[in-house]
């Protein structure tokens, strides 16, 4: 009797567990997303609340956006004078409107072609250019705001006349998180025709463009939510060295690059190589410029040769937005340069103790972007600090 017992104890135990190994085998299997389906992305914040709500004030969170008839649309306030003046026959002005803010044209005095500021690009840091839609294309407007000037501007490459250019699913694969679009062929490097599906557009750079899609993350943890270790889901503390310079690379890395494959279909842990190639001949491969190729420009550092694990992370953080102005990240400097021995000379200035930035990356114009400045004969550079850390 004894020993029936205890078999009905031994055959209960294993049904137990395998029943509950079946179910561990078979929940990952029954996941219905799959590892390229994104996640809504406001559902990060049900676990994330802190990093989310943090990440939201950090400066790729604002790279682009839908204005939906906003009429303030600079970061900020809009330039307190409301116009670009090209001479005495043309001038754009920015006015108010129910549906939103319009760009007007002015030939002698009287209105002519206007177009709605449908969407803005770049987080307004530094600068921030527009767009409205014609159909499913992007046409970049004529205006453009400079915060170093703090004014409108002629966009970048516009002739001092009434002019409008496409923005190509190039400028979009940096500056947002996914788009579903057509490149049109042509000789440019961001096609003027290229038709993109507005309502497709994913703004700013999300979670999951640094992360993956995240859409079986959510869905495993969703059912499973006594699971702490994170599934489906690139950490970045788990990426080597290179596995997390090419995630940043992806954006940073230039704007000579010729595209292999959809930048949208990158996760991290994949080789930037199998997404770019560099043009050949293309004068930014052989000079990186201060805009956009901040990689290449790190990697000729000694701080960065020398490291061995320097990365992005060792100065920015990712999701917290970083302290504003040169001291706050003359820190980062410091933290491993505590004892640098400077000249007497050099330490007759009284900024030297709290400013590393000005010295070791000085600002420099960018060979690609310039912009005119209303009443000025020569373009005025747009410059950036560079992120080579040198002595210059």
């Amino acid at each position: 009797m004894k020993a029936r017992g205890r078999l009905i104890l031994i055959l209960f135990s294993v049904v137990i567990f395998v029943v509950s190994f079946s179910h561990c085998m078979d929940s990952d299997d029954k996941l219905k997303a799959t590892e390229t389906a994104r996640a809504d992305e406001h559902t990060c914040r049900k676990c994330h609340g802190k990093i989310y709500d943090d990440y939201q004030h950090e400066w790729h969170a604002m790279t682009s956006r839908a204005l939906s008839g906003d009429t303030t649309v600079v970061r900020g306030g809009n330039p307190e004078v409301p116009e670009y003046i090209f001479n005495e026959h043309l001038k754009m002005k920015a006015e108010k409107r129910t549906d939103g803010l319009y760009q007007v044209a002015y030939i002698d005095g009287k209105p002519g072609p206007e177009h709605r500021f449908d969407i803005a690009f770049g987080s307004g840091k530094n600068a921030q250019t527009y767009g409205f839609w014609k159909g499913k294309q992007l046409i970049q407007l004529q205006m453009s705001y400079f915060r170093s000037v703090d004014q409108w501007t002629n966009s970048p490459g516009y002739p001092s006349s009434i002019y409008y250019q496409g923005i190509g699913m190039r400028c979009l694969e940096c500056h947002t998180s996914y788009a579903e679009g057509k490149r049109i062929p042509g000789d440019a490097m961001i096609n003027l025709k290229d038709e993109i599906e507005p309502k497709s557009i994913v703004w700013s750079i999300d979670c999951q463009r640094c992360h993956g899609a995240g859409g079986r993350h959510v869905e495993f943890h969703m059912k499973h939510p006594e699971e702490k270790a994170a599934r489906y889901i690139a950490r970045f503390m788990d990426l080597s060295r290179k596995q997390r310079l090419d995630a940043c690379g992806m954006c940073h890395s230039g704007n000579s690059l010729e595209v292999i494959r959809s930048p949208y279909a990158f996760k991290p842990g994949d080789s930037i190589l199998n997404y770019y190639s560099y043009e050949a001949g293309s004068f930014a491969s052989a000079q990186q410029d201060v805009h956009g190729n901040q990689l290449g420009l790190l990697e000729k550092s000694l701080c960065f040769i020398r490291s061995g694990d320097m990365s992005c992370q060792t100065c920015h953080s990712p999701h917290k937005p970083e302290g504003e102005g040169l001291i706050a990240h003359s820190k980062k400097c410091m933290s491993c340069h505590p004892a640098i021995k400077h000249s007497e000379k050099t330490l007759a200035n009284a900024m030297v103790k709290t400013n590393c930035i000005n010295c070791h990356m000085p600002l420099r114009p960018s060979a690609i972007i310039t912009y005119q400045q209303a009443g000025k004969k020569d373009v005025t550079a747009y410059e950036l600090h560079t992120h080579r850390i040198a002595v210059y």
